[in-house]
């Protein structure tokens, strides 16, 4: 059963109006468990941990621009592959950078809904999957779609990142 938008914390109401704007059937979800580690959340929604789209936020070295990597939950992000990929090297941003760049924390970052726009890549290892799962803005918040979705709200680019 869908939970009313007045039912979700204040974070998960701002990725739901974002998820809401693609007039698709994206549905926030806060569950009791938390959804902070891709296992966690796995574990919590029933599902294979590799359906899990964790957003990491990483920033450029030399710009101080912020990267998202949508990586699949039993993928570790190799940040040198990345960077070098990009053409730059790349550095994991901590937990003020991440807040101050998207308006979420660490353990609920979202794919979406950010301040601003930010650059996203996407683990091309997360389309051979149905359906996934990414956070909805808190660590107990989740919302379900396909990897074809996933490209499309975010306008990501598929790169091999581990």
């Amino acid at each position: 059963m869908p939970q009313r938008k007045d039912a979700l914390s204040d974070s998960a109401i701002k990725v739901q109006l974002a998820l809401d704007r693609f007039k698709l059937d994206f549905q926030v979800l806060e569950l009791p468990g938390s959804t902070r580690t891709a296992s966690d959340a796995a574990r919590v929604i029933g599902c294979e941990v590799g359906q899990i789209a964790k957003s990491l936020v990483f920033h450029f070295l030399k710009k101080e621009k912020p990267l998202l990597v949508i990586a699949s939950g039993s993928n570790r992000v190799n940040v040198e592959l990345v960077g070098s990929n990009l053409g730059e090297a790349i550095v994991m941003a901590g937990a003020d950078y991440v807040r101050a760049s998207t308006g979420f924390s660490i353990g609920g970052v979202p794919p979406l809904g950010h301040i601003a726009p930010i650059r996203t890549i996407i683990d091309q290892e997360i389309m051979q999957y149905k359906e996934i799962w990414a956070a909805a803005g808190t660590p107990h918040a989740v919302f379900r779609l396909t990897p074809d979705e996933l490209l499309r709200i975010t306008q990501g680019e598929l790169m091999q990142v581990s």
